[in-house]
């Protein structure tokens, strides 16, 4: 620790000595009123318009040498009628023939020359709209928020572009639809502007408007735009209305009516957006279809926590950050806890029925959508305004019994309600802001009572910067309120994220009768995010141990606070061998509401980019001992050794049509023989501007001695029952693009997974709190355990009289599965897309524990197929 607060001071005063103080200066642009014939959209900057409208350029180079002169001039107009904005934009290239142009899917472009320009339309100095286009005419649109932090490329606008190539280099030409962006209704109007061009052989980027590498973000530093005067408040209605038609083939089971092999169907549905003002938007969605979204990565969890799967569906991503509200900053696990977790809707029903001998179940694997809407936006005020409600079906699974037909509720009807708003103050420089959110079910089954009947959540938070928005402070808190059955209760209070019957913890209690639980949770921070090199944040989190958010929020784990440091010192400008260089070093540690210290660590990290264009990074980290307290599954903590870590990874030069990368990780605990690494290779070839291929192979083996296997009640006692496990997985992804044209792409995703997992030194944990490691279990030798291989069961005799106390199934595993979906995607005109998906998926399962790559992979294709073939087309309507 010592050691610790010697470099963190050293970082400190580096930083500092090193700050930076350049002063800006505020550029303006003034936008031409076009009363004649418009531009036509076409790339070549030859209509009559633009001749009337100036030209602004003296673009400042950001990187790699900020401040400097860019290696090429670039150039841009912008004017604009009744309906649309048009931007003309000249980048001029002494080496026209260099000039990258790759074509992809939108969004996907930006490994090519590019130019773009984002508008503050809003004007609230946090967030922005981005519209560019690589030099082979691939739209690049995100959604800018939290002062340029955040990008969001979920966001599809319909606008229109062209680009074209030429002796003096290349050109841009665009139309945006009004419609399409977000202000405030006034005769006159001010926008924050942003121009940049990238020059991808040099991997430059040049803007109009300067904004220094140690800006406490951007967009509040933006230009100027003026001239927009009298601009009407389009009607935006958007009508999205789809039809899908969808065919399955998998494996027929005969005597089961439901696995006939085949099953197709029709269906249809809409998609739209409604304009209730200038700044707000009412999305909506009826019986939403979401079968052209890429699986889930295969996984295997052998721990107590759900996975958490990040969100792919386009209604729920489009425009999230307004409802995004973490209870703790990025880069930490605890990021993850969510207030509001938008894959709780639609989920897999949670109730599975008993079924009768000779029985078959039919179980929807999602529950359905009835409809949704989403009500964001910002008012001229400085006010912005998130609310979805969503209602999902009550779901049946359908039950056969030798022709005998009967339904069961597997989920019951439910609506999720989640609003935010969030107020700015001093050009958003102070912000204040609450959520809340209710989950209520109809519960009518008494199957279904071990569900909650409603689940409220709801807090604030406060952020303020000063000092031209260097230091910050940051706090947010979150509330939550359950209501239900004792049965949902008891569950509640004996899951994984509470263990609220754990025998060492007197500061719990566990109440059978309770039909209510209450808690609370949320960080507090202090930091550093500009002006100089050097960043830092100090904080706290906390969860009680009566926070519950997973009904319609994530939480894996409460009963826990913390305190944390962590400094970074950032170097942007080229030196000796580096492009960029940045530092890091984190210290933190946690107690349960107990008051028991659980865990403390510490790790120091570097990462940048030499100037032969190669990127690199690095670290290693050291854990102290861990109080576990979800080890035993709900009984008393478990101490486990602390541990060192170290990781490496190296990546090649991005700007060349072979590209690769290598990273691993590596693990070592203390006192014991457990240790895990990974390792990560992937490879990327464009062997042409159409077509991009990638291969990522990885594998890891984890070594442990105490895997949970099951709690056994014995004898009057119990027994935590553990192994220690040897496991290897392997997989790669494979990713296959080609672009015929920016609008018509052929798209494949596959994953062939192996996992295997071999147990032995089977052991019970006895003092699981023992000053020495190996007096915290006992582990079952000789004639203690035997296994019988017929009826693949260990059967233990701990007292050794020669009749068993106890069996447990053997628990090697080895886990097979293969994901993969080819999509033809055409946007036939703006806004409209016709969508051609294969997708397949292949799982298995074996008992044998050994590692064989080749007879993993041969079992896996032996596997009978899941295949699912479906044709979706939409259609854009602007009313």
């Amino acid at each position: 620790m010592n050691v610790l607060t010697l470099i963190l001071m050293a970082l400190l005063f580096l930083g500092q000595a090193q700050a930076s103080d350049k002063r800006l200066t505020k550029r303006k642009y003034v936008a031409t009123y076009i009363s004649g014939e418009k531009p036509v959209i076409d790339g070549r900057l030859t209509d009559a318009a633009w001749k009337s409208i100036p030209r602004a350029g003296d673009f400042v180079q950001i990187r790699p040498y900020e401040g400097k002169e860019p290696t090429e001039q670039t150039v841009f107009q912008i004017g604009y009628d009744d309906k649309y904005l048009y931007v003309a934009i000249r980048a001029f290239d002494s080496k026209p023939e260099t000039i990258t142009r790759r074509v992809a899917r939108r969004d996907q472009g930006t490994d090519a020359d590019e130019v773009g320009i984002i508008l503050d339309s809003y004007f609230d100095r946090r967030t922005a709209f981005e519209f560019s286009v690589n030099a082979a005419g691939v739209k690049i649109d995100l959604q800018w928020s939290q002062n340029g932090d955040v990008q969001d490329d979920s966001w599809d606008p319909v606008w229109y572009v062209a680009t074209s190539i030429d002796e003096k280099g290349w050109t841009a030409e665009m139309k945006i639809p009004f419609s399409q962006l977000r202000y405030g209704r006034k005769e006159e109007h001010v926008w924050g502007l942003q121009v940049f061009r990238k020059l991808f052989r040099k991997e430059e980027i040049s803007m109009w408007q300067f904004i220094p590498r140690d800006a406490p973000g951007m967009i509040h530093l933006f230009g100027e735009l003026h001239g927009l005067k009298n601009l009407a408040t389009p009607r935006r209605i958007e009508l999205l209305p789809y039809t899908v038609g969808r065919t399955e083939r998998f494996e027929r089971i005969p005597g089961n009516p439901f696995a006939t092999g085949k099953l197709s169907g029709l269906s249809g549905g809409i998609d739209g957006k409604i304009g209730l003002t200038s700044n707000l938007t009412l999305d909506f969605t009826l019986n939403p279809d979401f079968g052209q979204v890429e699986a889930d990565p295969s996984v295997v969890n052998l721990t107590a926590f759900e996975t958490f799967f990040q969100e792919k569906r386009p209604f729920f991503i489009e425009g999230r950050d307004i409802l995004d509200y973490r209870l703790m900053l990025d880069g930490s696990d605890l990021a993850q806890d969510l207030v509001f977790y938008s894959r709780r809707i639609g989920r897999k029903p949670r109730y599975y029925p008993s079924l009768d001998r000779n029985e078959f179940a039919n179980v929807p694997d999602n529950t359905s959508i009835l409809a949704a809407l989403k009500l964001s936006g910002k008012t001229s005020d400085g006010l912005s305004i998130g609310i979805l409600d969503a209602i999902t079906a009550s779901e049946q699974a359908e039950l056969d019994r030798q022709g005998q037909r009967r339904f069961v509720e597997v989920e019951p009807l439910t609506n999720y309600f989640i609003s935010r708003i969030q107020k700015d103050y001093r050009q958003g420089a102070t912000r204040i802001g609450g959520m809340f959110t209710a989950t209520n079910r109809r519960i009518t089954k008494p199957h279904l009572r071990f569900l909650n009947r409603a689940a409220y959540t709801g807090g604030f938070d406060f952020h303020h910067e000063w000092k031209d928005r260097t230091y910050f402070f940051s706090m947010r808190t979150a509330f939550s309120h359950i209501r239900g059955d004792r049965e949902a209760l008891l569950l509640v209070q004996t899951s994984p994220a509470h263990y609220f019957q754990r025998p060492d913890a007197p500061h719990l209690t566990l109440d059978s009768s309770r039909t209510t639980m209450s808690g609370h949770g949320g960080f507090a921070v202090f930091g550093r995010s500009g002006k100089g090199h050097i960043r830092f944040v100090i904080g706290t989190a906390w969860r009680s141990p009566g926070l519950e958010l997973n009904d319609v929020g994530f939480i894996r784990s409460v009963d826990r606070k913390m305190q944390f440091v962590w400094v970074g010192l950032r170097y942007w400008q080229p030196f000796s061998i580096f492009r960029s260089l940045n530092i890091n070093i984190s210290q933190w540690s946690g107690w349960n509401f107990g008051n028991e210290r659980l865990f403390w660590g510490a790790n120091f990290s570097a990462n940048g980019q030499f100037k032969n264009y190669w990127g690199f990074g690095l670290g290693v980290g050291k854990e102290g001992d861990a109080l576990d307290v979800t080890a035993l599954r709900g009984g008393p903590a478990l101490l486990y050794p602390g541990a060192f870590m170290a990781w490496l990874n190296l990546r090649s030069d991005s700007r060349k049509n072979f590209r690769m990368g290598v990273s691993g990780f590596a693990r070592w605990q203390d006192e014991t023989e457990a240790r895990s690494f990974s390792l990560n290779i992937s490879l990327s070839y464009r062997p042409g501007d159409a077509l991009a291929i990638s291969l990522t192979p990885f594998y890891s083996y984890r070594l442990s001695e105490l895997q949970y296997l099951q709690t056994l009640a014995v004898g009057g006692g119990k027994r935590y029952l553990f192994g220690s496990i040897e496991q290897n997985t392997l997989g790669v992804v494979l990713r296959f693009n080609y672009s015929l044209t920016p609008n018509l792409s052929i798209q494949y995703y596959g994953q062939p997974f192996v996992s295997a997992g071999r147990y032995f030194d089977f052991k019970n944990i006895t003092r699981p709190r023992a000053k020495a490691y190996r007096n915290r279990f006992h582990v079952y030798r000789g004639a203690e355990i035997a296994y019988d291989p017929d009826t693949f069961l260990y059967r233990v005799d701990e007292d050794r009289d020669g009749e068993p106390d106890f069996a447990f199934r053997n628990p090697d595993f080895n886990f097979r599965q293969f994901r993969s979906n080819l999509v033809i995607r055409w946007e036939y005109t703006p806004g409209s897309t016709l969508f051609l998906v294969w997708a397949q998926e292949r799982t298995g399962f074996a008992m044998t524990g050994d590692f064989l790559v080749n007879r993993d992979l041969r079992q896996l294709f032996r596997v009978y197929p899941q295949n699912v073939f479906l044709i979706k087309i939409n259609r854009w309507f602007s009313l």
